[in-house]
Order: structure tokens, then C-alpha cells, then sequence
């Protein structure tokens, strides 16, 4: 690959919970009729956006991966505000694959799977600073066929479920045709959206667009080269030091907890190598729905399941717990999400004002990997009945 600059805008899968009404109100309609056949009241299912980032990692890539760090947060402060027919929120999911990269078995196509499906927002920004560049092959359709493969796609016709694949080179490449490909996806309900690091026409004529339009999905080309320019605001070394605060209100616990806390601190430094402003986007990421750490932080967990905290040993406390009586830990716990719910407000009220500022001082330039994004993933979301506020 000779160019490629942005291509995370790093989407995320959305799981509404408990209402009356999918984001689908057809197959909602179709599925009714089904419940007074049998008589019986069931729960909808949960409903999720799953997306899959197919990312070129070969030699003239190193635009498009450091455009994918840097705006995966605002992609993320989007989804916090989409919403389905009925109001519920849903939850955001994520995979990641890389190709075209020498680094990469020649015997898996150049074709590697960095991450399948996951919420765990620390743990996408680890896997993509984690992504290194080097010559290759790439195989657009057999990246686009791997990821249907071996993700869990699902079968809920309610659930939005897109691929974005970004590149360079001709989307023809390799033994697997890329018509294929996309009939596989268009049978799973997936939706191929296509983005050309390079110039418009030209992605064209090396059939990038009808990629895309095989499976109803958009056709974009993209400067990957283009500088973002951010604006600082007199709100962002306030939500900085208010992001340090949120920090200490997560409790580790489990096997995985000191990992998984050591982890939220080495992304926040990740951001801080791109851009302080990064850091604040990161920080209002973290203050959202979507920052969900149930598996290892236990203000989470207990939100999630009181009964969690009979199921653990003592070995599995933070330091500070061990020892200490279930209605000890329970207030301890109380504080800490009281504290965090604080912290957490101050922060979206500080992000409202910091936009507000931007929005006066001027409008502040968005990534052409994220434009691509945000406008495929609305006009499809649409069409599920999925809206943002």
C-alpha cells in the first residue's frame, strides 16, 4: 500500500436493554404478529451496532493508523447519543483486523485478527497502538471474507452490522473474487463500506466503489494524509485533572483487575502522545454509558449484579477491602460510584461548554477518516430506526 491515512473512527456495537420495541419497527411488526399466535409476552432481544475495521497496515499506512488512535474517542462520543425507535440506548462493539503487512503469515493471506467483538474501550486503544506497518499484499476480498467468517455476527435482522475496509490498492487483489465476498455479506445482513486513501476517481476504476455498492453499502476516498486541526479550550486541563480524579473512584478486583487498572492508565498516556486534546476526548469517552468495566472494576460489577460481592474471596479485593465486613465494602463502594457519578457529570457539563466554545471560536476540522464514518454509520442506522439525539 502506498497511502492510508484514517480509518478507526472506531464505531462501536450498541445493546439495548429491556424495552418494548427493537430499533427495527419492521421485523418489531413482523415479531408481534408472531407473539399473538402464540400467546406469549416475550423480552426483545438485545439489539447491537457491531463493527468490524479492516485496516491496511502496509508501509504507507502509519496516516491512516495514527488517524484511527486519535478519533476512535470521537466516535465514541458519538455513539453515547444514538438512540433506537424506542428511546433505549445502545451499547457499541467493535473488531479489528489488519492486512497487507509482510510481518503477517503468508499462508493467512497477510491477515490477521487484532480483536473480535468487544466493548472494552481500553482495551480497542491498546490493540490499535499495538499496530506497526510494513510492505505487503493486500487482500481485500479475502479480509472481507475472514471477518465474516470468524466473527460473531449474529442473526437479529434488528442488529446494524457494518464492515469498513480501508486502502489503497486495487480492491481486486488476491485468489478470493471480492464479488464473493460480498455476496457472503449481503446473505449475513453486513454491510460493506469502502474507503480509498487516495483520489476519488481512482478508487473507482480499481472497484473500491462497487465493493461497497455490491451490499448497499457507501463508497468513500479520503486524504489520508490530512492534518487535523484541533482547537484547545480554556475546559480542557480542567477535564484532564478531573480525569485523574475518575481514575481512583475504580476498584480492581478478580484476576484480571491490577492488569485491567494498569491498562486504563497506559491508554490515557497513549493519548497523551498524540495530543493533549485526545486526552480530553478520551476523558469524556470515560465519563459516558459506554465506559463499562463490570468484568473488573467492582463499582461496575456491583451496579451491574449486587450479588457479586458474596461470590468473592477475600484474595480477590483490592488491599484495602480485604479484611473488611460485606456491609464495610458495600459503603465502600457506594462512595466510590457516588464520587464517579460526580466527577462524571462535571465532565459532560464541561464537554458541553468546551463544544460551545469551539463551535464561537470556529469549527473545528474532522478527520476524513471519521467524516467517512459518522456519515455511512447515520445513514444506515437510519434505515434500523436508529436515531441520535
Amino acid at each position: 500500500m502506498k497511502h492510508l491515512n484514517k480509518v478507526l473512527g472506531t464505531a462501536f456495537a450498541l445493546m439495548a436493554t429491556g424495552a418494548s420495541y427493537g430499533c427495527n419497527l419492521k421485523a418489531q411488526e413482523k415479531e408481534n404478529t408472531v407473539l399473538v399466535t402464540q400467546s406469549i409476552v416475550e423480552k426483545p432481544s438485545k439489539h447491537f451496532v457491531k463493527i468490524a475495521l479492516l485496516l491496511d497496515t502496509s508501509n504507507s499506512m502509519d496516516g491512516l493508523i495514527n488517524q484511527a488512535k486519535a478519533q476512535l474517542w470521537d466516535i465514541v462520543n458519538e455513539f453515547t447519543h444514538a438512540k433506537c425507535g424506542n428511546d433505549t440506548r445502545p451499547m457499541l462493539q467493535i473488531a479489528l483486523y489488519e492486512y497487507g503487512n509482510d510481518n503477517l503469515s503468508s499462508r493467512e493471506g497477510y491477515i490477521r485478527q487484532v480483536l473480535g467483538f468487544s466493548d472494552d474501550l481500553d482495551e480497542i486503544s491498546e490493540k490499535l497502538f499495538s499496530l506497526t506497518t510494513n510492505g505487503g499484499e493486500e487482500y481485500c476480498g479475502e479480509v472481507i471474507q475472514t471477518s465474516l467468517k470468524q466473527l460473531d455476527w449474529g442473526k437479529n435482522a434488528d442488529d446494524l452490522k457494518m464492515i469498513f475496509i480501508a486502502g489503497n490498492e486495487p480492491f481486486t487483489q488476491g485468489k478470493l473474487n471480492y464479488r464473493d465476498a460480498a455476496a457472503n455479506a449481503k446473505e449475513k445482513d453486513v454491510i460493506v463500506n469502502t474507503i480509498f486513501c487516495g483520489n476519488f476517481q481512482q478508487g473507482i476504476s480499481t472497484e473500491w466503489k462497487n465493493g461497497a455498492s455490491l451490499t448497499g453499502g457507501e463508497y468513500m476516498a479520503i486524504d489520508h494524509n490530512q492534518q487535523i486541526v484541533h482547537i484547545n479550550t480554556p475546559y480542557d486541563d480542567v477535564i484532564i485533572k478531573l480525569n485523574s480524579k475518575l481514575n481512583n473512584t475504580y476498584i480492581s478486583y478478580g484476576a484480571m483487575g491490577y492488569e485491567k487498572k494498569a491498562q486504563q492508565s497506559a491508554q490515557d498516556l497513549n493519548a497523551a502522545e498524540l495530543e493533549e486534546v485526545v486526552v480530553v476526548k478520551r476523558a469524556v469517552s470515560k465519563s459516558s454509558r459506554l465506559y463499562k468495566n463490570s468484568q473488573w472494576d467492582l463499582v461496575d460489577a456491583v451496579e451491574d449484579d449486587e450479588a457479586v460481592l458474596s461470590k468473592l474471596d477475600d484474595k480477590d479485593l483490592p488491599k484495602e477491602l480485604q479484611g473488611k465486613s460485606k456491609s464495610e465494602i458495600k459503603a465502600y463502594v457506594d462512595d466510590k460510584k457516588a464520587e464517579r457519578e460526580k466527577i462524571q457529570k462535571e465532565i459532560q457539563e464541561l464537554n458541553a461548554k468546551r463544544e460551545a466554545y469551539i463551535a464561537q471560536s470556529q469549527k473545528e476540522e474532522k478527520g476524513a477518516l471519521e467524516n467517512a464514518m459518522l456519515s455511512a454509520i447515520k445513514s444506515q442506522a437510519s434505515k434500523k430506526n436508529m436515531k441520535w439525539d
